[in-house]
């Protein structure tokens, strides 16, 4: 009974300090939060930091990791809805695009931390460039099985529209932000799926 308690306890403490790292890491960049606020803001000592992660560059990653499975999530539940590809691929632009809208919105979490870690051989760099990679291969698959052609240039695109509209999102109107990015969705459906010119 004492062991699940501990476990339970355990559990909760590195969830909160994740928790708080996100919150901070997201709003306010990932250089200027030092491990001392974060374990004051998740009411934690040093020691269950580091019982739990070798250091604040663990700790980035694992932000990282679970804003990737965030996104594969929302990917996955539009996908188990059985809709058609072009529709999956219009339900996924838009729930990228009420997450631009949604309170608190402060661009990519990804693109963010390649800004603050340019060295492409950082490990943070390198999970930024994983979750990059499973976007785009996504987004290219599903708009070749929508018959668009060619369905990497198309991909490309998807992801180049996806990123202009994440990093203007927070600099403009979301609403307005929202609406280019779905209506150049529509653009990409449109021309891809028409064949090219002789």
């Amino acid at each position: 009974m004492s062991t699940s308690t501990e476990a339970g306890g355990t559990s909760g403490a590195r969830a909160r300090l994740l928790n708080t790292a996100t919150r901070i890491f997201y709003t306010e960049g990932i250089h200027s939060v030092g491990v001392d606020r974060i374990i004051a803001e998740a009411e934690v000592t040093r020691a269950t930091l580091y019982r739990h992660f070798k250091g604040k560059e663990e700790l980035i990653l694992s932000y990282l990791q679970e804003a990737d499975h965030g996104i594969r999530a929302q990917v996955e539940a539009v996908r188990a809805q059985s809709l058609s590809a072009a529709d999956t691929l219009r339900a996924v632009s838009r729930s990228i695009g009420d997450g631009i809208q949604s309170p608190g919105f402060r661009g990519c979490a990804f693109l963010n931390a390649a800004a603050e870690y340019p060295d492409p051989a950082h490990p943070v760099h390198q999970a930024v460039l994983a979750h990059r990679q499973w976007f785009l291969d996504t987004a290219t698959q599903l708009l070749e099985d929508a018959g668009c052609t060619p369905s990497d240039a198309a991909g490309r695109h998807f992801v180049m529209l996806r990123d202009g509209a994440m990093a203007a999102g927070c600099l403009f109107d979301p609403t307005l932000i929202r609406e280019t990015f779905l209506n150049g969705v529509e653009g990409i459906l449109r021309t891809g799926a028409t064949p090219a010119p002789a």
